[in-house]
């Protein structure tokens, strides 16, 4: 059974299951989500879900709704805490979607409201059911006057545990994770990979060098071939077969390990 025993009356879509709420990881973050914390979605929900957490977020685009589409691709269930009424229609096609698609994995949508618009003081109040919903908060990203940093400061008050990702100090959605680190509201959540070493993933010793060195950044040929001390040729001729066997991807000339 949850802990989880709302003051209020929640409205809902979807199957009510009394499972989902036995182990809730609130996330939430900022709507500028950067490349950085859209990484560390893909690193960190996976592993939530495996170890067996309801994913718990509040829809709105950045890393809300990066976070719930993280959790379906994983096969993993999550609620929606929406900022306005449950049946409100007022969504375009891609929001539709991802309702349907969390209400079909056994997921949840839930609101205070049936009709309510979203307005300024919606989100509030969202936020204090989301603090009040998950066992645990993780901040991803935020800045230093965020939706998320009030649902972390509701989250304190009701001694839940809280962690932050630290980021960048010149990213100023950075600015609201790290003070709460600073401030000593919240741990710093470290990522910690499963599975073996990358090194042993390459088909030889020099590939395994190259998938150590990008492991964690994106660099362009030129820069692994300076790193490591070897001739550009033979760092494309490798990449490429990494790449064929599904190892490493490339963005914008730049290489990252498919984790």
């Amino acid at each position: 059974m949850s802990n989880f025993n709302p003051k209020y009356k929640l409205y809902y879509q979807g199957e009510w299951d009394e499972s989902l709420f036995a182990k809730c990881m609130t996330i939430v973050g900022s709507r500028r989500m950067t490349d950085y914390g859209r990484r560390v979605i893909e690193k960190i929900v996976p592993q939530l879900v495996q170890a067996g957490w309801t994913i718990v977020s509040g829809f709105m685009y950045g890393v809300d709704r990066a976070v719930h589409e993280a959790t379906l691709a994983c096969g993993g269930r999550t609620i929606a805490v929406l900022g306005w009424g449950v049946n409100w229609q007022k969504l375009d096609d891609r929001e539709l979607k991802l309702e349907e698609e969390i209400v079909n994995s056994g997921g949840l949508l839930v609101s205070l409201w049936e009709e309510q618009v979203p307005t300024l003081w919606t989100f509030p109040a969202r936020d204090r059911v989301m603090a009040a919903i998950g066992h645990e908060l993780i901040v991803i990203e935020a800045g230093v006057k965020s939706g998320s940093l009030i649902t972390a400061e509701m989250a304190y008050k009701l001694k839940k545990p809280i962690w932050a990702v630290p980021g960048p100090i010149t990213s100023s959605v950075s600015l609201g994770t790290n003070q709460l680190i600073a401030d000593g509201k919240a741990k710093i959540y470290q990522y910690h990979p499963l599975g073996p070493p990358l090194k042993l993933r390459g088909g030889n010793p020099q590939e395994g060098e190259i998938l150590d060195l990008i492991s964690d950044q994106g660099l362009d040929v030129s820069e692994i071939a300076r790193r490591l001390g070897r001739p550009a040729s033979d760092i494309g001729s490798e990449l490429t077969m990494l790449m064929l066997r599904g190892d490493v991807e490339e963005r914008e000339g730049k290489y990252f390990v498919v984790k």
